[in-house]
């Protein structure tokens, strides 16, 4: 078993890989795949990319995921919203990763080469990769190689390099762009990676700093929500995805597994309604699995426990009433249309 200490050094698999530095403090590892869609706007006042090496054109990317991975999965949200299922395929790896990382079976196969690993897929790209196994990964059928392995660069591109394929939905809108950046750029450290931090701390003081940071970010936040529907303007944008993907989890996972448990995300009057208010979104209860979640990481991190024993709880209801709609703001006319189409 292994907590992500597990990588591939000249195209060879090792398991030795230490994510803590001397003080005890969880470090992430930086993503190596960097390449952008072709018309895709990296961040707010940034000119679109000029890549025609990887033009948006339908059927031909794949999106590896799984659907335990909160990194993933914001790049699965910005799919579906942007209505690409049936212009990026997407596939899963099984839920559980042990020491040969994230793997495929007979229920979760490999579509394109029916590999049995990821790090395979990542071996078709580059022989002699160096780095870390992770997911989400856009890979391109047409030049076989990873494109993009980094989730927040992928949700972008979904939202920006693909917006002649997909419907009208727009999560990063001209006028709130250098806002969600910064809400990003905020959540992201205290939050997304704030848990992290907090689970895998081998020091009581990089614990202590960590969870003292993730709490005051999510008083926040809450104190935020208590009075805008959404993060940054009146409907759903990147934002939203990113911080959904941790809250989602927080209570299955992340509250005990991580002993993040100075306070649930049930227990916030704005946060859990907030919560409620993202999942009922239309298209986003589909990209979300307790299963998968809950099996991943109660499975796969042994040194938090050793057992494998898998929680049967909390119990609580993301579909129940959240009193939201209320505040200014909703989401966007697409989705609802799309969904009311689909019905």
């Amino acid at each position: 078993m292994s907590e992500g200490r597990n990588m591939l050094v000249d195209g060879e698999w090792k398991v030795d890989f230490k994510q803590t530095d001397e003080d005890g403090e969880f470090q992430r590892s930086v993503t190596d795949f960097r390449d952008w869609i072709d018309g895709s706007v990296p961040e707010a006042g940034a000119d679109p990319v000029s890549n025609p090496e990887f033009e948006a054109e339908s059927g031909r990317y794949h999106l590896y995921i799984n659907r335990a991975c909160p990194w993933a999965h914001r790049a699965a949200m910005s799919r579906r919203l942007n209505g690409l299922e049936d212009h990026v395929s997407i596939s899963l790896t099984q839920p559980e990763r042990y020491d040969q990382g994230w793997e495929f079976s007979d229920e979760q196969p490999d579509p394109l080469y029916g590999e049995s690993y990821l790090r395979d897929v990542y071996r078709r790209a580059d022989d002699d990769y160096t780095g870390r196994v992770t997911v989400p990964v856009l890979w391109d059928t047409q030049t076989e190689t990873i494109v993009n392995n980094e989730s927040e660069e992928i949700m972008r591109q979904f939202d920006t390099g693909f917006s002649e394929l997909g419907n009208d939905v727009n999560l990063y809108p001209e006028e709130h762009r250098e806002e969600i950046d910064e809400t990003i750029a905020d959540v992201y450290p205290k939050i997304n990676n704030g848990v992290y931090r907090a689970g895998f701390a081998t020091t009581q003081a990089a614990y202590d700093e960590a969870v003292d940071e993730l709490f005051a970010a999510l008083d926040r936040y809450d104190d935020h929500l208590a009075d805008h529907r959404y993060l940054v303007g009146d409907r759903p944008t990147e934002a939203d995805i990113a911080l959904f993907a941790t809250l989602v989890r927080f209570d299955h996972v992340y509250h005990t597994h991580f002993r993040c448990n100075r306070r649930a995300i049930h227990e916030y009057d704005s946060l859990w309604g907030y919560t409620k208010d993202i999942y009922q979104t239309p298209g986003i209860a589909e990209t979300v699995n307790i299963d998968h979640i809950t099996r991943h990481y109660y499975s796969s991190h042994a040194s938090l426990n050793p057992k494998r024993l898998v929680p049967t709880g909390p119990d609580i209801d993301f579909g129940e009433p959240h009193d939201r709609a209320e505040l200014p703001g909703e989401p966007p006319a697409a989705l609802t249309e799309e969904t009311a189409t689909a019905d």
